[in-house]
């Protein structure tokens, strides 16, 4: 009897593929779409994927869920002067959830997704370098990678697109979606807006308080932004500090927005036992493939990140990951940095 598993079918490309793989693998793949209720072709071409690999689809709706795990505190970053990252949040507390829910209703013991990572005895490490995922995943917990199995690990996404059209899949040509799941239109502004979650007009300062301007509201910026600014003056300017108090946004010459010393709280460890002294790695402070080496400090029940090499602008509200080579050792939310 072949194993089960309850596979993530969001309706694009990779979920798709990594369909097909499980099943060439020997699973008994059953599709679950998760829906955010905001309409739109996704059930459409989940049902159609699932129609090509012969599975059986569920509909699981999660706007309730999504809206007090993922849209509440994202939106209250911001009020806060905190840039979120919804992704980071949904992953452990909404998406996999919810697979694992279907998957005991089922009598699965293993949930899949088309992220690009790898786990291993569930221990979470690094995809291809190119499209590696393993940053967005970085706050799941270990109970839930144990039972997690990810077919692209060891593939790009050039090469997933290839592979849709071998296996002819029907949203082989699909684009790829960038934008955060419950703001489609890519605006996050406006949807902050629209819900009442904006913030008032103020003044745009430099570090010595001169007003420079007036800005929209503390929740169109972050740190390091540079662009849409709106103000001129005998440099370019880049936002270096966001004052929730007083409703001001500090701008400098950029040459500030290097930081040595980045504190972080909540850690997730993962892939070591614990922070019991220095621990030399590497971490990525956002999502991108730049990574610095540090060395991290217990401090309190959070961590305290020295940087060999000062990063550029790490923005309260997004998410520290450290890696021990491929490895993700652990994960915390960054809070300021000196």
């Amino acid at each position: 009897m072949k194993e089960r598993i309850v596979l993530g079918l969001s309706g694009g490309v990779d979920s798709a593929v990594a369909g097909t793989l499980l099943q060439q693998q020997g699973f008994d793949v059953i599709g679950l779409y998760l829906d955010v209720g905001l309409g739109g072709t996704g059930a459409e071409d989940a049902a159609a994927v699932a129609d090509r690999l012969g599975i059986s689809l569920k509909i699981q709706p999660i706007a309730d869920v999504l809206q007090t795990q993922v849209c509440a505190p994202f939106a209250t970053s911001y009020q806060a002067g905190r840039t979120p990252l919804p992704c980071a949040l949904c992953n452990p507390t909404v998406k996999f959830p919810a697979l694992l829910r279907l998957a005991d209703q089922l009598g699965a013991r293993y949930v899949s997704t088309g992220h690009y990572a790898n786990v291993e005895n569930g221990v979470l490490k690094k995809g291809r370098p190119a499209n590696d995922q393993s940053y967005m995943l970085g706050r799941l917990t270990r109970e839930q990678l144990g039972r997690v199995h990810f077919p692209l690990g060891r593939y790009e996404k050039r090469e997933v697109r290839q592979l849709a059209q071998e296996f002819h899949i029907p949203v082989a040509h699909k684009p790829d979606s960038m934008e955060i799941c419950f703001i489609p239109q890519g605006d996050y502004a406006a949807w902050l807006d629209q819900r009442g979650f904006s913030t008032p007009e103020g003044d745009f300062v430099d570090k010595e308080g001169h007003v420079l301007g007036r800005h929209k509201g503390i929740h169109h910026y972050t740190l390091g932004q540079g662009r849409g600014l709106g103000v001129s003056g005998p440099h370019r300017y880049y936002v270096s500090a966001i004052l929730p108090d007083t409703h001001q946004v500090v701008l400098s010459d950029g040459s500030d927005l290097g930081k040595s010393t980045v504190f972080c709280s909540s850690p997730n460890w993962i892939g070591v036992e614990g922070l019991n002294g220095p621990l030399e790695v590497s971490v990525r402070l956002r999502h991108s493939r730049t990574e610095g080496q540090a060395v991290l400090h217990p401090y309190g029940d959070g961590v305290r990140v020295e940087m060999k090499t000062p990063a550029r602008a790490p923005t309260p509200g997004q998410l520290a990951v450290f890696y021990l080579d491929d490895v993700v050792a652990g994960s915390a939310w960054i809070d300021w940095a000196e």
